[in-house]
């Protein structure tokens, strides 16, 4: 009996011997199942595998706008000067403060020719009728309103070989019977070259907004 269990434990050394150089063996063999796998590019690197698509390469950086301390003269764009612009800007706030200055206990037609001595002809008639109109005479009249008006350019809207429109904040500092307040609006000032000076064309809104005049109102103007 002790003959035969040193004969099984002989034969189950040899085995665990033999099963030790098999797993030696085979974590030296190289993996065969990466021989065809494509292996990691370092450091980023892209490569092109023969038979693929070339690989698409970053997009190259933008150029972007940086300061400048070259002169530049912003009025050698414009088709007008630095004076005219100026000039126009300063008629515009002019006349829109007017627009603003009334009171109750003046007679409407006075208050329209302050206004059209403005404008154009056929912007006058316009504005005329506007700022008469019975309901909103009786009305100022009623409350006793006295309107003080002030104005500053705001922005430039458009410019044009003849026109120019700005954008004009008018403030009425108002007294009257129902109280004090203050009326702050917007404008959209078109103005036109008539001769050498600047007429009013149009008034709205800024909010309705203006494309300017192209001029030809000037044709037979005489303010």
């Amino acid at each position: 009996m002790v003959e035969g269990g040193s004969r099984r434990g002989l034969v189950f050394a040899v085995l665990v011997m033999m099963l030790a150089a098999v797993g030696i063996y085979l974590t030296m063999w190289p993996d065969s199942g990466d021989e065809g796998r494509p292996q990691p590019d370092p450091a980023g690197v892209s490569r092109t595998v023969p038979g693929s698509r070339a690989a698409v390469s970053a997009e190259p950086p933008r150029p972007s706008a940086t300061a400048s301390n070259a002169p530049f003269d912003v009025y050698s764009y414009l088709p007008m000067t630095k004076q005219e612009l100026a000039a126009a800007a300063d008629y515009a706030q002019r006349f829109t403060a007017e627009y603003g200055t009334f009171r109750y206990d003046e007679d409407p037609a006075v208050y329209g020719d302050r206004l059209r001595g403005y404008t154009t002809t056929e912007f006058a008639g316009v504005l005329l009728r506007t700022v008469t109109s019975p309901g909103s005479v009786e009305a100022n009249r009623a409350d006793e309103v006295v309107s003080v008006g002030t104005a500053r350019v705001k922005e430039i809207r458009q410019i044009q070989n003849t026109s120019v429109v700005f954008v004009v904040t008018g403030t009425q500092d108002v007294t009257a019977k129902s109280g004090p307040k203050e009326r702050t609006e917007d404008y959209a000032v078109t103005l036109i070259e008539v001769g050498a000076d600047w007429r009013v064309h149009d008034l709205q809104p800024a909010d309705e907004g203006q494309d300017g005049d192209d001029g030809s109102a000037r044709s037979g103007e005489s303010g």
